[in-house]
C-alpha cells in the first residue's frame, strides 16, 4: 500500500496517529504495516518486547514519513493499556485510530469441559480489553476530537466451530461490543469491527499449509485471505472513505458465509 493516493496527494490518513494491539505479527503486523505506508504514526503493543523489537526492524523498512513506537503491554491488562495510552498521549499529543487487535485462545474443546481459570483468560483479553483499550483512548481524545475504533474480530463470531467455540463467543460478543460502541460514542468516534476468515499468518500455519488446496476448493474466490486484505479494510474503517459507516462488521473471508448448506460441490 502506498503512502501516496493515485493522483500524487498525501494519503487521507497522513499524519494521523494508531495504537495497534498485538502489533507485533500476523494481522496487527500486517495493519501496522499498511497504517506506516500511508504515513500514520504508528504506536504498536504486544506482551514481547522481542517480538516488539523485531517487528520494529521490519517496520522500518517500510517507507513511509510516520513515526514509529512500540509499547510492552498485554492487551488483557487495563492498568497496562492505560498507561500505553497515556504514552502514545505524552509523545505524540493524539489518539485518532485504535485497533483492537490482540486476542487469546488457550483452550480447544467442548464448551461443557471449559475450565475456569482459560474461560476468564480468553474473556479478559478478548471481550473486557476491547473495552479497556477503547475506554482509554476515548477519554484521552476521541470523546474531544473523534476517531475512529476498528476491532478485529473472526468470522468465527458468525458460525459454529468443533473444537474453538468459545473462542468464537468471544468474538461474537466483540460483535456485539461493537454495535454498542457505535451507539454510546457517536457521532465523535466510529465503531466497526473486521471479521476474517482463515488468514495465511505464521500463526495460523500448522491449520492451513498443509489443507490449503482443500480449504480453498470451495470458496467462491478460491484463496485464503492475506494480512494485507485485512489491511485494506483497516485503513478503509480509519478513513473518512467510511465516515458514514459505523457499528458495522466486514466479513472477509472469500465467500465462506456465502456457501449453501448441504452442498459438497
Amino acid at each position: 500500500m502506498s503512502a501516496n493516493t493515485l493522483d500524487g496527494s498525501a494519503h487521507p490518513l497522513h499524519g494521523k496517529v494508531a495504537v495497534i494491539t498485538g502489533g507485533s505479527r500476523g494481522i496487527g503486523l500486517g495493519i501496522a504495516t499498511a497504517y506506516r505506508a500511508a504515513g500514520v504514526h504508528v504506536v504498536i503493543a504486544a506482551r514481547k518486547a522481542a517480538g516488539l523489537a523485531e517487528a520494529r526492524e521490519e517496520l522500518l523498512r517500510v517507507k513511509g514519513d510516520g513515526d514509529l513506537h512500540t509499547v510492552v503491554a498485554n492487551a488483557g491488562e487495563p492498568e497496562q493499556a492505560e498507561a500505553c495510552v497515556d504514552e502514545t498521549m505524552a509523545r505524540f499529543g493524539r489518539v485518532d485510530i485504535l485497533v483492537n487487535n490482540a486476542a487469546t485462545n488457550p483452550y480447544h474443546g467442548d464448551l461443557l469441559d471449559l475450565d475456569l481459570p482459560r474461560a476468564e483468560k480468553t474473556v479478559r483479553v478478548n471481550q473486557y480489553g476491547m473495552i479497556a483499550w477503547t475506554r482509554y483512548a476515548w477519554r484521552a481524545w476521541m470523546a474531544e476530537h473523534g476517531g475512529a475504533v476498528v476491532n478485529i474480530a473472526s468470522v468465527g463470531g458468525l458460525i459454529v466451530d468443533p473444537h474453538i467455540g468459545y473462542y468464537n463467543a468471544t468474538k461474537a460478543a466483540m460483535l456485539h461490543m461493537t454495535r454498542q460502541l457505535a451507539y454510546e460514542l457517536g457521532p465523535r468516534a466510529r465503531v466497526n469491527a473486521i471479521a476474517p476468515g482463515l488468514i495465511k499468518t505464521e500463526l495460523a500455519r500448522a491449520v492451513w499449509e498443509v489443507r490449503e488446496p482443500i480449504l480453498t476448493a470451495k470458496l467462491p474466490l478460491r484463496r485464503l485471505g492475506t494480512v494485507e486484505d485485512v489491511a485494506n479494510a483497516a485503513l478503509f474503517l480509519a478513513s473518512d472513505a467510511s465516515s458514514w459507516m459505523t457499528g458495522q462488521t466486514l466479513v472477509l473471508d472469500g465467500g465462506a458465509t456465502a456457501l449453501p448448506i448441504g452442498v459438497d460441490e
